[in-house]
């Protein structure tokens, strides 16, 4: 898929993220936003050598030989429930049900869904899942690979740095961690409520590589960024990638009150004129 075939499907996925929620008047639209476009970039993006950047078989979701992608803010549930749905993991209209009492897709990912690699929830353990993972397959002596997708809010937990220590000690090259740094969290600001920062140089003092991406909606900075991580050896790496809450919704940009509210009929209406403004803008 060309970088601009993989632009129109992610605004198109913006929407689809946003009537999920309406439909369940429950859900996560800002975060959901902010971690889309690094989420589609790794299940649909190539390589330079035009090769998936992701390793994955919808028709065989238990393949041993698959990469591994563990959502660890699992609150961003639809990016990755709309991603997989367009990816042939299981039907889109399964997002029409979504939260629904008995329905395929809950608030949080779980281990009935197809593609989904572990069942989370809880800020921080994500990270400790795909450490877990990556050791598995080390000791295997398996070349797949284990990306985790953390918000920046989930440093605040102790979890993370206890495995970050882990996943040094154990040199393992074959995790790559992704932070979606939109700079928010329930309550406010990261910074006002507990700073991370500075976020790079703590996680090179705990022994990781750290690449920076700048725009982590730009997918040319990001694939190159996910290429990079992976020619650093005995190392893992964490990609800090900054991000806009609400991504792609000028109305709802950065807007803390979007972190968990649903938009109204009359604000996806809205929404999807922007989206399709911006589509039409592409050509």
């Amino acid at each position: 898929m060309t970088t601009q075939e993989l632009q129109k499907l992610i605004i198109l996925l913006r929407l689809d993220i946003l009537e999920m929620i309406h439909l369940a008047q429950s859900g996560y639209p800002g975060d959901s936003l902010s971690a889309l476009d690094m989420i589609a970039t790794l299940y649909f993006g190539e390589t330079l050598m035009h090769q998936p950047v992701f390793f994955c078989d919808p028709a065989k979701p238990q393949w041993e030989d698959q990469d591994f992608f563990v959502l660890s803010k699992a609150h961003a549930a639809p990016a990755l429930y709309a991603v997989l749905a367009e990816r042939g993991f299981f039907s889109k209209s399964e997002l029409h049900h979504y939260r629904a009492s008995g329905s395929l897709l809950q608030g949080f990912p779980v281990l009935k869904i197809p593609g989904i690699t572990a069942q989370t929830g809880v800020l921080g353990h994500g990270l400790s899942v795909g450490i877990g993972l990556a050791l598995s397959l080390k000791l295997d002596r398996k070349p797949n690979r284990v990306y985790v997708l953390l918000g920046d809010e989930e440093f605040q937990q102790g979890e993370i740095w206890e495995g970050m220590l882990a996943a040094s000690h154990y040199q393992l090259d074959n995790l790559c961690v992704i932070v979606d740094c939109n700079g928010f969290q329930a309550d406010g600001f990261v910074r006002e409520i507990v700073n991370v920062e500075p976020l790079q140089d703590k996680c090179e003092a705990f022994g990781w590589k750290v690449i920076r991406v700048l725009d982590g909606h730009n997918i040319e900075e990001f694939l190159f960024a996910v290429e990079k991580a992976w020619t650093f050896q005995r190392r893992p790496t964490v990609i800090i990638a900054h991000t806009v809450k609400g991504k792609g919704i000028a109305f709802i940009e950065r807007k803390i009150a979007y972190h968990s509210l649903p938009l109204s009929r009359p604000e996806i209406q809205a929404a999807r004129k922007e989206l399709e403004r911006q589509l039409d803008n592409m050509y």
